[in-house]
């Protein structure tokens, strides 16, 4: 039996990751700071995403209602952006759900509150 070496590059480039890495690598181009990504870079921006969204969808599922109805809504991710500080900065990505009428009446109140400067 002959035994042949395998590239770690290769193994590691599949090896426990989800994401499509050209997907993140095509993410880490679009800024203009980045000339040329290394693949042991992109391998670790994969890996590190993926356990990223791991967490907060544990966190969100463990503090939400899933632990009820066995589901991870988009209102459990809301809440935990907003509710924990370690995902504080995804508020804006993961704004909690509104009425589009309780949205008109806020826009409203802010006219008449600056209306009356």
């Amino acid at each position: 039996d002959e035994f042949h070496e395998v590239s770690p590059n290769k193994c590691k480039s599949h090896r426990g990751i989800s994401l499509p890495i050209s997907r993140v690598r095509l993410i880490m181009k679009s800024s203009p700071d980045v000339s040329s990504i290394n693949q042991d870079a992109l391998f670790l921006t994969t890996k590190a995403t993926e356990l990223f969204v791991q967490h907060l969808a544990l966190s969100s599922f463990n503090n939400g209602s899933g632990k009820e109805t066995n589901t991870l809504s988009y209102s459990d991710l809301a809440n935990t952006a907003e509710e924990t500080e370690t995902f504080q900065f995804l508020t804006d990505i993961l704004p909690k759900k509104i009425l589009a009428r309780d949205y008109l009446k806020s826009l409203e109140q802010m006219q008449e509150e600056d209306g009356d400067f």
